[in-house]
């Protein structure tokens, strides 16, 4: 986002200095004193435009709204996510150097989880009534509520899930010379069909190099495809309830989400080279990714090869299903928890979160991060084009196509994350690194057996194969297992 001057356009005066008066939920009587202002800090992990999307509103909240209400935010990023997360596991254990708890901090659900395991947070049920509560997408508080009562411990303020974006320029002629179409990318079957067609179309460019086709597709985040995968396919692989896991790991869905990630990756259809699959769209080594909708910012607008560089534009589409699967889509990002200390600066944070989150001021962030806003009534395109005229928003095409898109199929999805457990975190490693760490090492072997000479059916055969499904599916039930402390 780009604009001119300060953030505005999202408040009128009146409604305000109205709003100014109105206390928290709950009934609770405001214990701020506009005279005698409390002071809070925020630590997040925000960095470049995206902070600088946050400080606007921060200090546009602190000119209006906390003035009149006696309120003053200071935000700092940490760095990055593990950087905020070791800061504030340093913090809580009071370790030499450790900077105070901060009032705020942004925090994925797992850290949260350990957070609130330490008797570190506030309990935002005290502060929000349920007509409040109901404002906000249903999923969303849901997975705030992590309190051993059920109390909200994690306020929402920005959400992502996954979209796909293709290299538009370089899929045309491909698409035109095949046959093939937008319409089968809607499966990941199709996905691993149309990769198999791509990696047969490059490699026949060069007859005389055999066995150099190259990948058209990634994805970012592979705990994600196992998490919602397996939601798609009828089975929840964490089952939380009451704070104890029970592991769903079915060999037949497992073999459908083996099928269509290890089998393409291992025979070169599928590929993941750099940080981020929207680096290997940069370097040409992908023609299409699955990523967050926050990843639409650094979509490149060039493919940088060693010789060359070229222009390319983009397409958006929804992430790709299992055929005949569940309607069941991703729902990630940070929230904000508050920590546990006073009720007056319990109540602030409170209040500074639900103007953070006001429909208008969250779809000026989310133009910025591609983060989708909290509350119901500002998922939905017409009110995000009502913000950006009424702001003269600048928003990046790329950006605006994510959220639009995803507005536009919000309604026919069933967003899901699974809830907290302990060892959460070391669980949902097992799923991003023991498959996609497999598939890496396998394909350098394929890669050196095609050099030989030998074909791809003769060099990918042996990792192919029913046996090596099922020493694979043991493996992986062994380590996901130990990392849930089972």
């Amino acid at each position: 986002m780009k604009k001119t001057g300060r953030i505005k356009g999202y408040l009128c005066l009146s409604g305000i200095f109205a709003a100014a008066l109105t206390a928290a939920g709950c009934g609770k009587k405001s214990p701020l004193d506009p005279g005698n202002p409390v002071s809070l800090t925020v630590w997040h992990y925000y960095n470049g435009s995206q902070q600088v999307a946050f400080d606007a509103l921060v200090e546009e909240f602190n000119d209006t709204v906390g003035r009149e209400k006696g309120i003053f935010v200071q935000g700092y990023s940490q760095g990055s996510v593990s950087d905020l997360e070791t800061a504030v596991r340093d913090s809580i254990e009071g370790k030499v150097g450790a900077e105070a708890m901060p009032d705020i901090f942004s925090s994925y659900a797992d850290t949260a989880y350990e957070v609130e395991q330490a008797g570190a947070l506030a309990n935002l049920s005290d502060y929000l009534d349920k007509e409040e509560l109901e404002q906000y997408v249903d999923s969303y508080i849901e997975e705030g509520r992590i309190g051993g009562d059920g109390s909200l411990r994690i306020f929402p303020t920005a959400k992502s899930t996954e979209i796909m974006m293709i290299n538009k320029t370089d899929w045309e002629p491909f698409a035109a010379e095949t046959g093939v179409s937008l319409d089968d990318l809607k499966t990941i079957e199709g996905v691993v069909s149309v990769a198999q067609a791509y990696y047969e179309w490059t490699d026949n460019q060069t007859p005389d190099i055999p066995g150099d086709g190259k990948a058209f597709y990634g994805r970012d985040a592979v705990a994600n495809y196992f998490i919602i995968g397996m939601q798609q396919l009828g089975a929840e692989i964490f089952h939380v309830e009451n704070g104890q896991l029970t592991l769903n790991v079915p060999r037949e869905e497992l073999r459908r989400l083996w099928d269509n990630y290890y089998v393409p990756m291992v025979k070169g259809y599928f590929g993941a080279y750099g940080s981020f699959r929207s680096d290997d769209v940069k370097t040409g080594d992908l023609l299409a990714y699955t990523g967050s909708t926050s990843s639409a910012m650094y979509f490149p607008n060039q493919v940088e090869l060693d010789d060359r560089s070229y222009d390319i534009e983009y397409i958006v589409t929804m992430a790709p299903m299992f055929e005949g699967g569940r309607p069941y889509a991703v729902q990630q990002g940070a929230g904000m928890v508050v920590s546990k200390s006073d009720e007056k600066h319990e109540f602030a944070a409170v209040e500074f979160l639900k103007w953070f989150t006001e429909a208008d001021n969250n779809l000026q962030f989310g133009c910025v991060s591609g983060y989708l806003p909290v509350l119901k009534e500002a998922n939905t395109k017409d009110r995000l084009d009502q913000v950006i005229a009424d702001s003269q928003l600048n928003v990046a095409p790329k950006t605006y196509d994510c959220l639009t898109t995803i507005f536009e199929e919000m309604d026919n999805l069933t967003l899901y994350t699974n809830k907290s457990f302990a060892n959460g975190s070391a669980a949902r490693k097992v799923l991003e690194y023991n498959l996609a760490d497999k598939a890496a090492k396998d394909r350098a072997q394929v890669a050196a057996a095609l050099k030989e000479g030998k074909t791809l059916e003769e060099a990918a055969n042996a990792y192919v194969t029913d046996e090596a499904f099922d020493m694979w599916y043991d493996s992986f039930c062994d380590a996901l297992n130990q990392a849930a402390g089972k």
